[in-house]
């Protein structure tokens, strides 16, 4: 942008005085200009403007001010009707102001940058100080604010620089103690070389030791191979020499025992036909006696079902009766309407007899032991119409006869020895069968053990 030199016009040259600038306008006072110039376009017409402005009358003053700011700033300083013009209307808009300015006193309070560009479109007497001295003020303004900035800017380097050398110290203290730490871990490292080094020539000792000592004993060892093949040699030598000697003696021996043999058979074969001619003679039996028996001694007996209750057994307990049962031939008698009564009195007979007979087939069936079971038919008018269970014998007692009677007779009836077990809850009858030697036992362990059937 052109920066208007001053100059005097020709109303100026009437005054008799012609003041100009000796510098370019400052940028400050020259904005002020052209904004002033282009707020005073809308009170002229197109044919009060110079032609070189005429395109920009239709600008709005903004834009006039960014696109005609050169063209404006030299109209100004050129066309002297046309910075009268522009002054005229600066004395519509800010009369104060511009009374101030021809009467040659301008307002302390106001601004000097508005001050100098109404005084550069005016040209009042003196306006030529006024312009310079706006532009010393905004080059003082400018100095302070570039001081103050230079300032700020010093002030934001040295904290800069604070931190640096802060920064800088921390980490030449992190480097210090890096420093530290690898030169102990690098002297840790010449220790454990040289110890190293020093279990590395121990072994290389021990290994040429070692060598030596392997060399010795495999010299040692070929010797004593050498010798013990040696002797091996000489032993196998003797013990052909004994094998031979050895199947010399054999066939001698077999050809001076053949004739032994003979007569030693011969004389066997006449004695054994005489001991079997005599025992034809006198008919002896077979003997069933040994040496042993003729040793008196006491023989262990067999266990009993007394045995049986001497063990730590409850006598409620079913496996009682499961090894009263495990007995050789073991007879199982049971009175009949005793356990049923006892187990389950509220059904009737029949199903009473039906239910106990059952759980004795099962019973036996599991044990292989014979079962007898007697109920009471003294009152009874017909016989009982029944078919038994397998491997359960079924009794009634006759007419005048108790069950309990028949039990015992039962019980007499077995011989001496054999495991007998009578179930009854009846106190005569548990001692009767006690006497004749069977096991009594309670209803309720055949009960328990039915149960488990």
């Amino acid at each position: 942008m052109e920066q208007p030199t001053g100059g005097a016009g020709p109303a100026d040259a009437a005054d008799g005085t012609a003041e100009s600038l000796d510098r370019p306008l400052p940028e400050g006072v020259r904005r002020r200009v052209v904004a002033l110039v282009s707020d005073a376009f809308g009170g002229l017409t197109v044919g009060e403007l110079p032609a070189q402005l005429r395109q920009y009358a239709r600008f709005t003053p903004s834009r006039r001010a960014k696109f005609a700011g050169n063209a404006m700033a030299a109209a100004l300083e050129s066309d002297p009707v046309f910075r009268r013009r522009i002054g005229e209307r600066i004395g519509q808009t800010q009369p104060e102001l511009a009374e101030a300015l021809t009467s040659g006193a301008p307002p302390a309070a106001a601004d000097p940058v508005d001050v100098a560009a109404a005084a550069y479109v005016l040209r009042p007497a003196g306006w030529v100080k006024l312009v310079a001295a706006a532009g010393e003020e905004v080059q003082r303004a400018h100095a302070e604010r570039a001081d103050e900035e230079t300032r700020r800017e010093l002030e934001r380097l040295r904290e800069e620089l604070d931190r640096a050398r802060g920064q800088t110290r921390a980490d030449t203290e992190r480097l210090r103690a890096e420093l530290d730490a690898a030169r102990k871990e690098n002297d840790s490292l010449h220790r454990k070389l040289r110890s190293a080094l020093s279990e590395v020539k121990r072994g290389e000792a021990a290994l040429r030791k070692s060598g030596a000592e392997a060399d010795a004993v495999r010299a040692e060892a070929a010797a004593q191979v050498s010798a013990a093949e040696s002797e091996s040699r000489r032993l196998k030598a003797r013990l052909a020499e004994a094998e031979a000697s050895v199947e010399a003696g054999r066939r001698a021996a077999r050809e001076g025992r053949s004739v032994e043999d003979m007569r030693l058979r011969l004389l066997l074969d006449t004695v054994l036909d005489a001991a079997q001619g005599l025992r034809r003679e006198l008919a002896l039996p077979p003997s069933s006696l040994r040496p042993a028996d003729s040793v008196e001694a006491v023989e262990p007996g067999r266990m009993s079902p007394k045995d049986i209750a001497a063990r730590a057994l409850s006598e409620t307990d079913p496996a009682l009766l499961d090894q009263l049962l495990a007995l050789p031939q073991a007879h199982l008698i049971v009175d009949g309407y005793n356990v049923t009564k006892t187990g389950y009195p509220q059904m009737p007979l029949e199903k009473q007899r039906l239910r106990l007979l059952g759980g004795l087939s099962v019973l036996a069936a599991q044990t292989g032991a014979e079962m007898t079971c007697v109920f009471d038919g003294a009152e009874l008018a017909v016989p009982v119409l029944l078919a038994p269970p397998r491997g359960v014998r079924v009794l009634f007692s006759k007419a005048g006869v108790t069950a309990d009677e028949l039990i015992r007779q039962l019980a007499r009836a077995e011989p001496p020895g054999r495991p007998v077990v009578v179930v009854s809850t009846d106190r005569e009858v548990a001692d009767g069968v006690a006497k004749a030697g069977a096991r009594p036992v309670a209803s309720a362990l055949l009960l328990k053990r039915l149960s488990r059937v």
